[in-house]
């Protein structure tokens, strides 16, 4: 499933994808590795206090101020998505890795510069 994830992320990272389409495939993959929504169910943000944990990872892109990407993506599928995300420092992976290994629920990296370029990070 790793070489679908991977040209599914290509797909939108090269914008021949929307992240609003490449959404429903991503939850496909996840559904047919055991991860993802249960088909049947809609998709719902946890509640902090629950005690089963994020379930996935959103990834949050801005240029100059506009949203230009809003993915969400299975946390069975984060390492992966991880290694493709251009920019990220061994540093800021690592910092990621462990708020998933601790089951952190909220903003993990939330980065923007002057020009109002900018990535946020989070878990739900």
């Amino acid at each position: 499933m790793r070489d679908e994830l991977a040209i599914v992320l290509r797909l939108v990272a090269d914008g021949r994808l929307s992240p609003e389409d490449a959404a429903p495939l991503i939850d496909a993959l996840g559904r047919s590795t055991g991860g993802g929504t249960p088909a049947g169910e809609t998709r719902r943000a946890p509640a902090s206090t629950s005690g089963d944990g994020p379930r996935q990872l959103r990834v949050r892109v801005s240029e100059r101020g506009r949203q230009v990407v809003n993915l969400r993506i299975p946390l069975t599928f984060a390492d992966t998505a991880l290694r493709m995300v251009p920019g990220l420092s061994d540093e800021q992976g690592d910092r990621i890795r462990a708020a998933i290994a601790g089951k952190t629920t909220g903003t993990i990296l939330d980065v923007e510069d002057e020009d109002g370029d900018g990535v946020v990070i989070s878990m739900e």
